[in-house]
């Protein structure tokens, strides 16, 4: 790859000379087989079966048709899908190589590992969070997000990783940023991005969580959610696991959202005149709580970041970076169920009563908070309601 680039010409004559000389050697191989084999032949009919003999020949060939011929065909079925999916595993791992140098060209903050030694995961998930949310963190560390021992256990295990996604201050180095350091001396568990934290820079924290998470894990998938929201690790490895040898899957609630375009009110885009006329919906997307993307598509936001354009909403930025690729979209309502009510009306009931006829979610919040409703508070009572319980994630064949 780094030697002199072979002319175009060059290539070509080769490669017609190569055809040739392969179609010469096929002609008289066939040719003489043809010829010494064409003494006396019989054709036999035997019932269900078709057998040709040759005599004359050092070897007798049978064409049949029974179960025996379908066993064998079955067989070819099986090692071509095995080997389609290993090649599959060999482009990801390439787009992979590319996407990390991709990204310690522009200057993110990435492991020093090569390409070769990223570790290798199941699962990496991401939870957005704030300098202001310390509260937020601790509560998801005391239900459903493990810690210390069992965190690692987790991620040796099961290959899944957990990590709380920030940025820095606007002055590096700063109180905010002291905060963090002493935080993560406590805990381990920050997924650290060179980029300043504002909530109206979602879209670019967002593309650079999946570029530097890129650069860090070779996963199969990587998962995004907010830190007001709650999650059955189990649940989400085994909904994963459906869609693990598929390319270029993109999984959440899909929404078709309304495109504000008055200034000044929650979610306003001020580019809404791309999407039509007044009152148009926005393209289907997953909802910004938590979506998944499969390892191509994460490679393919780090290669491309640069020129990925980033909208008011992070959400809508992400759908739009998939819009005119081969991309499914699975809608998986199991992701966004409502929970139990409280005294402020969050009105969604439904991850309490799955949870007890056996069909656990995968993660809940509240529609009319973007979250759970008054989460620091809820969310132990979250978690013991709808809860999938705490041996369950190790019990998830993959």
């Amino acid at each position: 790859m780094r030697g002199k680039l072979v002319p175009g010409k060059a290539i070509f004559i080769l490669c017609m000379a190569s055809f040739l000389a392969g179609s010469l050697f096929t002609t008289r191989t066939w040719t003489h087989r043809s010829y010494s084999c064409n003494n006396d032949r019989q054709l036999q009919f035997i019932p269900n079966k078709v057998a040709l003999s040759r005599t004359g020949c050092d070897q007798n060939r049978k064409l049949i048709q029974g179960d025996d011929h379908s066993e064998d065909i079955m067989g070819e079925v099986t090692k071509t899908h095995q080997a389609i999916q290993s090649l599959d595993k060999t482009v990801s791992t390439v787009e992979m190589e590319l996407a990390v140098g991709r990204t310690s060209q522009t200057g993110h903050q990435v492991s020093q590992d090569t390409p070769q030694n990223l570790r290798k995961a199941f699962v990496v998930i991401g939870i957005n969070t704030a300098f202001s949310s310390r509260k937020r963190r601790d509560s998801l560390r005391e239900t459903w997000m493990p810690r210390g021992a069992k965190r690692a256990r987790l991620e040796k295990e099961k290959g899944v990783i957990i990590r709380f996604v920030i940025g820095h201050s606007a002055t590096p180095g700063g109180v905010l940023d002291r905060a963090i350091d002493a935080e993560e001396e406590e805990n381990k568990d920050f997924l650290r991005l060179n980029h300043v934290e504002g909530y109206h820079e979602l879209s670019s924290k967002t593309r650079l969580y999946f570029s530097t998470a890129v650069s860090m894990w070779d996963a199969d998938f990587y998962v995004k959610i907010d830190d007001d929201v709650h999650l059955n690790v189990g649940m989400l490895v085994r909904t994963l696991a459906r869609y693990r040898y598929k390319p270029r899957i993109y999984i959440g609630c899909m929404k078709s959202g309304p495109v504000l375009s008055q200034k000044g009110v929650k979610y306003y885009e001020p580019e809404f005149w791309k999407f039509g006329e007044e009152g148009n919906k926005y393209f289907r997307h997953a909802t910004g709580q938590i979506y998944a993307i499969s390892k191509d598509l994460a490679a393919y936001i780090s290669i491309n970041a640069p020129i990925l354009h980033r909208y008011a909403n992070e959400d809508v930025s992400l759908g739009s970076w998939f819009i005119g690729l081969e991309v499914e979209h699975v809608d998986d309502r199991m992701m966004c169920c409502g929970t139990p009510p409280d005294n402020v009306g969050c009105e969604y009931l439904d991850c309490e009563w799955k949870t007890q006829v056996g069909n656990v979610c995968v993660a809940s919040f509240d529609w009319s908070c973007s979250g759970i409703c008054k989460s620091v508070e809820r969310m132990k009572d979250v978690h013991n309601t709808c809860g999938e319980g705490d041996g369950f994630v190790w019990n998830v064949e993959l």
